[in-house]
């Protein structure tokens, strides 16, 4: 589902993103797995700092993207200009400033580890 050259738009990616998540909670949700469901979210939400990043294809694209998510000159131009692979670059400090997991949670994803402990960490 999170394939790099997955068609469709980012929303429908997102869409199906959660109903997988959503149901694999429920499904396997039972048992205590809380540290494996907190690493599960970290690599989704790395994987879709990927996918955008790819989306954005050329390097003017990038750099304007990046402003417009609050990065500043210099660390927009490096990044923007980096040579480096996709998923080398979804680790980067300054991509996880601009797409932070409030502006995916905002776009539509679900947070694994919140639906975890609402379903199952009722005390």
């Amino acid at each position: 589902m999170t394939s790099r050259k997955q068609p469709g738009t980012f929303e429908e990616i997102i869409k199906k993103i959660n109903q997988v998540t959503t149901g694999w909670v429920n499904y396997y949700g039972i048992s205590r797995m809380k540290r494996f469901i907190t690493d599960t979210q970290g690599w989704l939400n790395r994987r879709l700092r990927q996918l955008i990043w790819k989306r954005w294809k050329k390097p003017k694209t990038k750099y304007r993207m990046l402003r417009k998510y609050g990065i500043n000159h210099d660390e927009a131009m490096k990044l923007a200009n980096s040579r480096k692979g996709y998923w080398r670059i979804s680790k980067s400090e300054i991509l996880h400033q601009a797409i932070t997991i409030g502006k995916l949670i905002k776009w539509g994803l679900k947070n694994i580890s919140q639906l975890y402990e609402l379903r199952y960490l009722k005390d």
